[in-house]
């Protein structure tokens, strides 16, 4: 399929974006829109210096891992909330995540995002479509990432194929952190993702969780501010599956494989219970 790209000459503001949202609660169609949207955003430092904090990443002169993701929200808001777009926002979830840095990032202050969907696929519980964004600089594209999100309810025709994440690697214990019963709200003010589930036990309850839970983004930004010692600065992929969410407050341990170009990780909670899995690899 075509992209058919839309370039904005200036960020979209998430107050408008967040009520088109709430009043989107119908699925409309089962066919993903062709548009993609692209606009350059600047990378701020004050509000990078507080993603650091907040998910534990050095300071360097590197832009973190999944801080592209932070740059691309507004724009990932307006693709979602469109007209066009087939499926309400709020409801939908982040099953996995895959990174791919292909140069390091260093030394950025403006930067291209993109954004579109795409890979509609029938899934036990609804359907799928992946969420892809991009993150070029003057030379080409230095950052690229693909979001399994979750449509509940959409019939589509075909079997389901759902694809996990496994590994043979031996993985032990190398760091363990609390998250704490605001760290959804902490998350959301340097991110922008203000999803009621993640901000209070009230607020998640009217969507049918008995407690607010961790994103699932913060969870991995966390995981990867851990392993920075063992992973490269470029030429490397991540992926990860979300498991059963962290609820807030809670306790959570990493385990990993020994360091090297590929690898394997594990985001365990009380009880051995599995928040996340993953693994990481050169790019291809």
């Amino acid at each position: 399929m075509t992209t058919d790209w839309h370039m904005l000459t200036r960020e979209p503001g998430l107050p408008a974006l967040y009520a088109k949202a709430a009043t989107r609660r119908k699925i409309t169609g089962t066919s993903l829109p062709d548009s993609g949207l692209r606009c350059w955003v600047d990378v701020e430092p004050q509000r990078l210096a507080a993603y650091r904090n907040v998910c534990g990443f050095d300071d360097n002169s590197l832009l973190p891992p999944t801080y592209p993701h932070i740059l691309a929200f507004a724009l990932q808001m307006q693709l979602l909330t469109a007209r066009e777009f087939p499926f309400p926002l709020l409801g939908l979830i982040h099953l996995g995540n895959r990174i791919r840095v292909l140069r390091p990032m260093g030394g950025l202050h403006r930067a291209r995002i993109g954004v579109k969907v795409q890979n509609l696929q029938p899934h036990a519980k609804g359907a799928t479509f992946e969420l892809v964004t991009t993150l070029d600089d003057q030379l080409g594209t230095l950052w690229e990432a693909e979001s399994q999100m979750l449509c509940r309810g959409v019939k589509l025709e075909g079997e389901p194929v759902e694809e996990a994440l496994a590994s043979t690697l031996a993985l032990t214990q190398i760091a363990q952190w609390k998250a704490p019963s605001d760290i959804g709200r902490q998350y959301a003010r340097v991110s922008g993702d203000y999803n009621p589930i993640h901000l209070s036990a009230a607020s998640a309850r009217l969507f049918g969780f008995p407690c607010a839970i961790a994103h699932g983004l913060w969870n991995k930004a966390r995981t990867l501010a851990a392993l920075a010692d063992h992973l490269p600065a470029a030429n490397i992929e991540i992926t990860v599956q979300f498991k059963k969410p962290v609820r807030l407050p809670s306790q959570v341990a990493l385990l990993a494989s020994a360091a090297g170009s590929s690898g394997a990780l594990q985001l365990i909670g009380d009880g051995d219970l599995e928040h996340m899995v993953g693994h990481w690899q050169p790019v291809t």
